[in-house]
């Protein structure tokens, strides 16, 4: 697979995630993937994700940055959104933050097998 072929899959992924059309997260999203070293396979990714939304009903994924290295994805996600309650920990409670996450992907036969993501905690709490 070519470092443009991945490149397009993952937004593609990432369009998917935005439209949220869950049932479609299979042709991105492998059966046995995992999340910061927890199995979660298909169905727990999805069930994260949804929860996420929950969380934060207008969230978007925003790619500000993305290194292709076959494989492997790396990406800077931007965010700018309203969480409606705790999130990470932190009452939020409604108020619209502005944050990144920094992510890494490792993809298995076309699709997304392990991801490593950090959430920058610390620009929530200087903007609540």
């Amino acid at each position: 697979m070519t470092r443009d072929d991945l490149a397009d899959i993952y937004r593609a992924y990432i369009a998917c995630l935005n439209r949220r059309d869950w049932p479609a997260l299979g042709q991105f999203v492998h059966e046995e993937a995992t999340h910061n070293a927890r199995p979660l396979g298909l169905e727990g990714y999805r069930a994260m994700l949804e929860r996420d939304v929950r969380e934060i009903p207008d969230l978007q994924f925003q790619i500000e940055m993305l290194i292709c290295d076959p494989p492997r994805i790396a990406a800077r996600l931007k965010f700018d959104c309203t969480p409606v309650g705790t999130f990470l920990g932190l009452a939020v409670d409604g108020r619209r933050v502005s944050f990144c996450e920094n992510v890494f992907y490792e993809f298995h036969d076309g699709k997304i097998r392990q991801v490593w993501s950090v959430i920058d905690k610390a620009a929530i709490e200087a903007q609540l």
